[in-house]
């Protein structure tokens, strides 16, 4: 259909500012809250074993008067199929997982004892924890240990993230 407009969504959000800059591989993030400089990183996910590790990583945070923060990783899907010459490309799916998390803490009591925030990333669980404390100087990483299959086949977040951090990494049972 010739000169059929379809209009654009009234809420759709802008995934990026074509006038911006891409930043190079070497060149790091804005600056960050410096209240929460040597805090301790949590890798969160509403799992369980998530939920044991932000139990530990609020009490370690409280014990050394510093702040917490919380990450959340949304999955990267592939957008296309590799062809043979090109590599699939990786696009961040909108997770309004994050939201509802987010949501829950704010209203948890057990977070009242420390000061926390809460970091949306998007990408491999592993490089974006060990990112998240390099760029908050954290003191240590807490995340939860694997119990299913997929981590004993793959690997666990937890095995792979201790082997590459360059700080502590506190795995809880």
């Amino acid at each position: 259909m010739a000169g059929h407009e379809i209009p654009e969504p009234a809420d759709r959000k802008q995934v990026a500012d074509p006038r911006s800059e891409p930043r190079t591989v070497g060149e790091s993030r804005p600056s960050c809250d410096p209240a929460f400089r040597h805090g301790v990183v949590v890798g969160f996910d509403g799992s369980m074993s998530s939920e044991r590790a932000l139990a530990y990583a609020i009490g370690m945070a409280h014990r050394h008067g510093s702040g917490l923060i919380i990450v959340h990783v949304a999955n990267r899907l592939p957008t296309t199929v590799w062809a043979g010459c090109e590599p699939p490309v990786f696009v961040d799916v909108p997770d309004h997982r994050t939201e509802v998390l987010g949501l829950e803490l704010a209203c948890a009591d057990y977070l009242a004892e420390v000061p926390w925030v809460l970091v949306e990333r998007g990408g491999d669980i592993c490089h974006e924890l060990e990112e998240v404390g390099r760029e908050y100087s954290a003191d240590a990483i807490v995340v939860g240990s694997t119990h299913g299959l997929v981590g004993r086949i793959f690997g666990s977040v937890a095995g792979r993230l201790a082997r590459r951090a360059q700080r502590p990494v506190i795995v809880i049972p």
